[in-house]
């Protein structure tokens, strides 16, 4: 479905960022439907924890979905202890090839404080090589502003929260209201 066909899709900004031994998780908390702020202190990073695992997720597009695609992750990560990889190359492949998931219109940026993945339903999963991932409307922005910062003196969640800054400044579709969860040795 094209982006202008579906006005859910605009609405968020997430960013990841590893740093240090940490990683942070950072999103918005606007909810846009068209040119309507409908709520702006929305909880669009969760931290997960199927079987005893800790990981954290944060999410961008269409609220239903995403919820459903962390349903399935927690799943995924229940299967797979302590396998972050696998589980989203399993949740990938299932949004990939499921009808019903083929729908769905989100993107999700899960860690578990090692590991940093984007995973897509084009099947997906991305492992960015700097540490630095960023997702929705205000996404290339907050990337943008992390990987400007990254050689800084900065921790990651200075960071994160610079970027997010940023991106909210420039997006009209990020606001300044953040969720921030952190994770890490």
């Amino acid at each position: 479905m094209a982006e202008d066909a579906f006005p859910g899709w605009h609405g968020t900004t997430i960013v990841g960022v590893r740093k240090g031994g940490r990683v942070v998780v950072a999103g918005d908390g606007q909810v846009s439907l068209g040119q309507t702020v409908i709520k702006g202190s929305a909880r669009k990073v969760r931290r997960l924890s199927p079987g005893g695992s800790d990981v954290v997720a944060g999410f961008a597009g269409s609220t239903a979905d995403a919820f459903a695609l962390l349903e399935r992750l927690e799943t995924k990560l229940e299967a797979t202890p302590g396998q972050l990889q696998r589980a989203c190359v399993e949740l990938a492949k299932d949004w990939r090839t499921d009808k019903y998931l083929q729908k769905l219109e989100a993107m999700l940026i899960v860690t578990d404080g090692a590991e940093l993945y984007v995973v897509t339903g084009a099947g997906d999963v991305l492992e960015p090589e700097d540490g630095i991932a960023a997702i929705g409307s205000g996404g290339n922005f907050a990337l943008a502003a992390a990987r400007a910062m990254i050689d800084t003196d900065m921790d990651a969640g200075t960071i994160a929260r610079r970027a997010m800054e940023i991106a909210a400044g420039i997006c009209v579709y990020t606001n300044g209201n953040l969720t921030v969860e952190e994770i890490g040795g």
